[in-house]
């Protein structure tokens, strides 16, 4: 993917970082789309375990004064008043929701830094992170209620998730704009970080997270949806299956040897 692609995937050391560049309003058009199924592709691949450069966590980031003023409406309208509108509205919706399932479906965590204005798509692209990281300024909004649509990248139900079904049918009805304090309060957001120096404070709460051990982030990913899916006891029973295979992994055996030898919180994992 080109240097000067609307949706483009960075490296930097284990992080593997997702740019959203397409100026003025980093809006979703077919180019922003078509780029953004090319990437989700792409980080299958390079979050893959066999790769001995392995990425090891996902930062998903926008350039220029707003994340994201949402979904291009031309996009809709074609749709809208072509033939076979709910067809063609369907074939749009799998394509988006693939995006949004391809990422949380991912094998090691990712963490999306929303530094201002996040609408629409940009925002549930974010609900399928497994961390939202949010600048004081930051504003989140499904305001498709505007253009007669319900969010369908996967947002009501993920925000469900995360707040529960009154705060999301709360906020997807309004179709307001949500201050990030007011989200973090709701469980949506993780974090407010200040807006002076948010995007190097962001992309350090990644390199973090990269550091941690992959393999059991990636168990945790999966106990955790099923739990929140399928309940408590459906995880349980994963927990044998996931958790055992981790006594295999060069993550936990270099682990405990640097516990062992230099002490608690000097643990190093160097697995892939």
């Amino acid at each position: 993917m080109t240097d000067n692609a609307p949706v483009r995937i960075e490296r930097d050391g284990d992080l593997a970082v997702v740019v959203l560049d397409n100026p003025p309003l980093n809006l979703v058009d077919e180019a922003v789309l078509a780029a953004l199924e090319r990437v989700v592709d792409d980080l299958a691949g390079l979050t893959d375990p066999a790769r001995s450069d392995r990425a090891r966590a996902v930062l998903v980031e926008a350039r220029g004064k707003v994340v994201s003023g949402g979904v291009d409406v031309h996009l809709f309208s074609d749709i809208a008043e072509g033939p076979e509108p709910a067809e063609r509205g369907a074939e749009l919706w799998r394509r988006m929701l693939r995006i949004a399932q391809a990422v949380e479906d991912l094998p090691v965590p990712t963490v999306f830094a929303a530094h201002g204005l996040t609408l629409t798509a940009a925002f549930e692209l974010a609900l399928a992170c497994d961390v939202l990281l949010a600048a004081e300024r930051a504003y989140f909004g499904l305001v498709e209620v505007v253009v007669g649509l319900t969010p369908s990248m996967g947002g009501p139900q993920r925000l469900a998730e995360r707040a529960g079904p009154a705060r999301a049918k709360e906020l997807v009805f309004t179709g307001e704009r949500y201050p990030a304090a007011v989200l973090e309060r709701w469980d949506v957001v993780n974090r407010v970080l200040p807006d002076d120096g948010f995007a190097e404070a962001a992309r350090g709460y990644a390199r973090q997270v990269a550091a941690g051990p992959t393999v059991a982030h990636a168990a945790t990913k999966r106990l955790v949806t099923t739990a929140v899916r399928q309940g408590a006891r459906a995880a349980d029973e994963l927990v044998p299956e996931v958790s055992g295979a981790l006594f295999a992994t060069a993550d936990l055996r270099g682990a405990v040897r640097s516990f062992l030898a230099e002490g608690p919180g000097k643990a190093t994992y160097t697995g892939r």
